[in-house]
């Protein structure tokens, strides 16, 4: 198993241990397997995290700051379109973590919507971060087209997972991930960049039916 970034200390080892297992072979992977992979015992799983579901909001913490750190660097006004062309030719980087969010997905429960909500509050920030620094548009609802924005990109996601795959290949993820990012990168950026609509007539209609039914 291979480590998602260098680690220093055995409480990252492990939760970057649990990553990839979690990754691999789904949330149900077992703690004597992540102990295994991250070369301690298991009692030192719990020594660190408590139990395995505080070892699960780590992870959680963890893919979560780097998904936001991601993001924050291509909205940011300087340097964007060199970050994002970095972050494309470093995706297997992310595929560990990739693999793991699919998981929580497929998962579900009050742990996933957690880190859901976490991701859309993430979005949010980043999205006022570049609508200040003048490389976003505003919008009437920022909380609702971050929503919006986070179930596009989990929902995308959660359709395209390898199907049939289990346990996920982590040696054949980073593949998927970069030909799957290939396949989505142009229509998205097309998307956001020239919108789809060539007028606002549709919008316009939906706020002037919004205006005569708010009391």
């Amino acid at each position: 198993m291979r480590s998602v970034q260098p680690d220093q200390t055995a409480k990252a080892r492990i939760r970057d241990a649990a990553i990839l297992r979690f990754a691999q072979d789904g949330l149900e992977a077992s703690v004597r397997s992540i102990a295994a992979d991250a070369g301690v015992s298991a009692g030192l799983i719990l020594h660190h995290f408590g139990s395995r579901a505080g070892l699960r909001q780590a992870c959680d913490d963890h893919v979560q700051a780097a998904i936001r750190d991601s993001k924050s660097v291509v909205m940011a006004p300087v340097g964007a379109p060199a970050a994002l062309l970095a972050q494309l030719a470093q995706l297997e980087g992310y595929a560990a973590l990739v693999g793991y969010v699919l998981r929580c997905l497929q998962a579900g429960g009050e742990l996933t919507t957690r880190l859901v909500d976490g991701m859309v509050a993430d979005a949010v920030e980043y999205l006022d971060q570049g609508v200040e620094a003048g490389t976003i548009s505003p919008s009437r609802d920022e909380a609702a087209r971050a929503r919006l924005l986070t179930d596009f990109a989990l929902g995308s996601l959660l359709l395209n997972l390898p199907a049939g795959r289990e346990p996920i290949d982590l040696d054949e993820l980073p593949g998927w991930f970069a030909a799957y990012s290939e396949r989505i990168l142009l229509p998205t950026l097309e998307l956001f960049t020239e919108p789809l609509l060539t007028d606002s007539s549709l919008l316009d209609a939906y706020l002037g039916s919004a205006e005569r039914t708010t009391p």
